[in-house]
This record gives structure tokens, C-alpha cells and sequence, in this order.
């Protein structure tokens, strides 16, 4: 294992359509299955972790999500992609349904999903991690949990580029997408 690499789902690997309830609508962004496979061919783990607030915010059902995160793993193991973890957080602070709303460890920022996996997976602290992402909610997780951070210019990526660094955080890399993601993150693990 070279390292682990925690992906955001929508904006990153999918395309960015707002609060995503319809399985028929899960579109993989380009170069985001190609690149998915790279890593995983040069011997990094792939753990998706998002944010699905939607859920605590009454935006679809738990059944909807479970059929868009069942539609989500089909397109990519059609394309030869498995993940070795997905994981999400349906919880918001302001969240309209009552089961869903508070505030958690979970939710990006936050690290609870890649700690979770980490342990699971039984990630030794000095293997390599990286987060990719379109948010800097995904920059500062990436930030907290001591990874190599990179921000993808899809999804929201260009407006988050734009805004700048927030509260003294930045990426270490912006790059265009999941292709040239997984080159920096290939040529950047070489040591590991």
C-alpha cells in the first residue's frame, strides 16, 4: 500500500447536480473512473467520504439515497472501479428531520468518516494520505487529518479557487480534475 487517497463523491467523481435524489442522474465527470483506476492499479487505497446533508435537510429519502449511492457504485464498478470504503454523513445542525439534525464529528471538516476508515482499514499512521475534492470543507479535513490536500477545479472547485484561502487554509495543489489529481498524487507517493 502506497498510501490512501479519501475522494469527495459529488463534484469530484460525479457530476455536481445539487442535492442528488434521482439514481438515473449519477454521471461520472470525466477522467474521474480513469484516474480512480491509476490509483488503485499503483497501490493506493480509495475511500469516498461525503457529506449528505440533503438527507437531515428533508431534500430526498434515505431510500432515495441509498438507490443514488447503490447507482453510484454500479457506474464506477462498470468502469473497473471498486472502492475499497464509501462513507456519509447525513447530519446538518439545521437539518429539518429531527433523526438527522445536529452537529457531528462526521460532517466535513470534520474527520470522523476517514478516522472510521482508517481504523478499519487498519491504515498505519505513516502511510501516505491525500484528500481530493471540490470544497474546502474537503482542503481542511485533508488539513486536519495531516494529508497532502488537493482541490479539483469541477463541481464547485472554481468558485472554492477563486474565494481563496479561508481561515489560513489552502490546498497544497489546485488542479483541473481527477486525471491531473491522480498524476500529482502518483508522482507526489513515489517516496512512500
Amino acid at each position: 500500500m502506497r498510501g490512501i487517497v479519501f475522494l469527495d463523491r459529488d463534484g469530484t467523481l460525479i457530476e455536481e447536480v445539487g442535492y442528488l435524489r434521482d439514481p438515473s442522474a449519477v454521471r461520472i465527470l470525466p477522467g474521474a473512473a480513469e484516474a480512480s483506476r491509476l490509483l488503485s492499479r499503483e497501490g493506493f487505497l480509495l475511500a469516498v467520504v461525503s457529506n449528505q446533508a440533503g438527507l437531515a435537510k428533508g431534500k430526498f429519502t434515505a431510500v432515495e439515497m441509498e438507490a443514488v449511492h447503490r447507482a453510484f457504485l454500479a457506474a464506477f464498478e462498470t468502469e473497473g472501479v471498486v472502492f475499497d470504503a464509501v462513507e456519509y454523513c447525513p447530519h446538518h445542525p439545521e437539518g429539518a428531520v429531527e433523526a438527522y439534525r445536529r452537529a457531528c464529528g462526521c460532517r466535513k471538516p470534520g474527520t470522523g468518516l476517514p478516522d472510521g476508515i482508517l481504523r478499519r482499514l487498519r491504515v498505519p499512521d505513516s502511510c501516505p494520505r491525500f484528500v481530493v475534492g471540490d470544497k474546502m470543507s474537503d482542503v481542511s479535513m485533508g488539513v486536519r487529518l495531516g494529508a497532502a490536500t488537493i482541490l479539483v477545479g469541477t463541481g464547485y472547485g472554481n468558485a472554492e479557487n477563486v474565494s481563496g484561502e479561508r481561515a489560513g487554509i489552502a490546498p497544497d495543489v489546485f488542479l483541473p480534475g481527477m486525471r491531473e489529481a491522480a498524476g500529482w498524487i502518483v508522482s507526489h507517493g513515489k517516496d512512500s
